[in-house]
């Protein structure tokens, strides 16, 4: 052994060294069927199996959506992308409010309000029902505006407003992989 191999110097304390970050944040890559308009089957969640129409494609892989209200029920929601299927069917998303859609598709726009910390007396109350939350009236009017352009282009073509409310199921032999939506 040479003395070129080994020091004679070893620290008592092992010097640390930074760990190397290997990932970056990429931006979402999006299939080329999820274009603004397409009907979409959501496949998971509280609407599952429901229909619904895509907006716009917002960061980090969420999808703003409608149903809209009237037809089946969702409201304007964000979606992952993984938990839909697209469709061929399109609809015609022109005339919507574009202020009302450039305000929804902000992350403030989705923030919940904190909660208040429940106290020990309201722990032990017992008997009364918890009060029913009310919808923001904002949400409900960007609903109806967002809504309103879509519906009016839905009743347009025939059939679509039926399509649109039909929830989507499978049966024990069909598999959605072979299938073309």
């Amino acid at each position: 052994m040479t003395a070129q191999n080994f020091s004679k110097y070893y620290p008592a304390e092992d010097e640390t060294q930074m760990k190397k970050a290997r990932k970056t944040a990429q931006p979402t890559k999006y299939r080329g069927s999820l274009q603004p308009g397409t009907v979409l089957i959501l496949l998971a969640g509280r609407f599952r199996g429901k229909r619904v129409v895509l907006l716009r494609q917002l960061s980090q892989g969420v999808l703003l959506i409608t149903g809209p209200f009237k037809s089946n029920g969702v409201p304007l929601r964000r979606v992952n992308h993984r938990y839909v299927i697209a469709t061929s069917t399109t609809v015609d998303i022109t005339g919507a409010d574009e202020e009302v859609l450039d305000r929804v598709s902000k992350d403030e726009y989705w923030a919940r309000e904190k909660k208040e910390g429940k106290g020990e007396e309201a722990f032990f109350q017992e008997g009364e029902a918890p009060a029913k939350k009310e919808t923001d009236p904002q949400r409900i009017e960007d609903q109806k505006k967002v809504d309103k352009a879509i519906m009016s282009n839905v009743r347009k073509v025939p059939d679509l407003q039926s399509y649109l409310s039909a929830t989507f199921s499978l049966r024990g032999d069909e598999k959605p992989h072979e299938m073309a939506f």
